[in-house]
């Protein structure tokens, strides 16, 4: 049995559905991410798992405990906000011992507490600062310290990251990731933001439209997306339409190109018609070799990105990029030229029917 169970979870907002049959199971000391872009119920999800919304139906259980109905102060999560919503009125290390207080803890384990947690997020020295005279990221560090001090059962943390900077972001995200694997805490993140979540998730939910698209580890997600939306919302790719010629052997056809995929296809898949993906840091220029697929381009684009110059093909109907490390020594080719481009047959994907 998982430790954070949530099945068949439904929200409905009035005529307007933002949850579809949402099933999870997160093991103990795990860190998920859900993944998507705005409006696609993943905030909503970790609501209904705070108990700050009630589910239209479905049930969610901690560690066996159906806490489904039960109030938020007697679900022992601990939640990290947005905007930090820490109180402007008090000390950082009275922010960080509020939810002690509430529960009637003693004045000297509060104050033990407090000191412990400032030294987790290594702001020893600014317990009695107030928020406002504290950065972004200070900021967001108490906010967890407030979330942890509770010793919860289950971090939730709903687009902490967002409203820093590019730098701050990167090396506050390295300490949660660092924090959730020191207290072994079950983890859940919310983000919009791919890097964010193939970064530091032991696996991710993508949602989308109120519904789960896939859920692997960033790995799996980022190789191996099983639908159209998932290949295209992590990372860039490349799509291509295509028919099956054979099954079997994998034999694909795009624009009377001959390619080969080691996908498992369908016996009755010959003659469909279906969508490919292909990542552009898959595919390299040179000229065709056995073993490897081959399609024959003209180059539309060539950008210089500074570290990695992107080129840009076409096949028939289908814009086809790829990715080649800066080499002030590579002789790049020109607008219109003819080129190959090269990948191995596991780099093809083909994507779900209908996704």
């Amino acid at each position: 049995m998982a430790f954070l169970e949530i099945e068949n979870l439904h929200k409905t907002f009035g005529s307007n559905t933002a949850l579809h049959r949402f099933d999870m199971q997160i093991e103990h000391g795990e860190f998920i991410t859900f993944l998507g872009p705005s409006g696609c119920g993943k905030t909503t999800v970790l609501r209904m798992v705070a108990g700050f919304e009630a589910p239209t139906r479905g049930v969610i259980r901690i560690d066996g405990r159906d806490v489904t109905h039960l109030r938020t102060r007697q679900r022992n999560v601990g939640m990290v906000f947005q905007s930090y919503a820490l109180f402007p009125n008090m000390t950082v290390a009275d922010n960080i011992g509020f939810g002690l207080r509430i529960a009637h803890h003693a004045p000297h384990e509060i104050r033990k507490r407090v000191d412990e947690m400032l030294e987790l997020i290594k702001l020893p020295s600014l317990g009695d600062r107030y928020p406002w005279q504290l950065s972004g990221g200070q900021q967001q560090r108490v906010a967890l310290a407030r979330a942890l001090a509770t010793k919860p059962q289950v971090l939730l943390l709903d687009e902490p990251l967002s409203a820093l900077d590019a730098k701050i972001r990167i090396s506050l995200r390295q300490d949660i990731r660092a924090l959730q694997r020191e207290l072994g805490i079950t983890s859940i993140f919310v983000t919009h933001d791919q890097e964010e979540a193939l970064s530091i998730s032991d696996r991710i939910a993508v949602m989308n439209e109120g519904r789960i698209e896939q859920v692997g580890t960033p790995l799996e997600i980022y190789n191996f997306p099983r639908t159209r939306f998932v290949a295209s919302f992590v990372g860039t790719l490349n799509i291509l339409s295509g028919h099956i010629v054979d099954p079997a052997t994998g034999r694909m056809a795009v624009d009377g190109q001959e390619l080969t995929t080691t996908q498992s296809l369908a016996p009755d898949d010959a003659g469909k018609q279906r969508l490919l993906a292909l990542r552009p840091e898959a595919i390299v220029l040179e000229a065709p070799a056995i073993g490897r697929n081959t399609l024959r381009a003209t180059v539309e684009e060539v950008s210089f990105l500074g570290a990695v110059v992107r080129i840009r093909t076409r096949v028939q109907d289908a814009v086809i990029s790829l990715d080649v490390f800066n080499d002030p020594n590579r002789v790049l080719p020109e607008r219109g030229q003819p080129v190959a481009l090269g990948f191995s047959h596991d780099n093809l994907l083909v994507l779900e029917e209908g996704a």
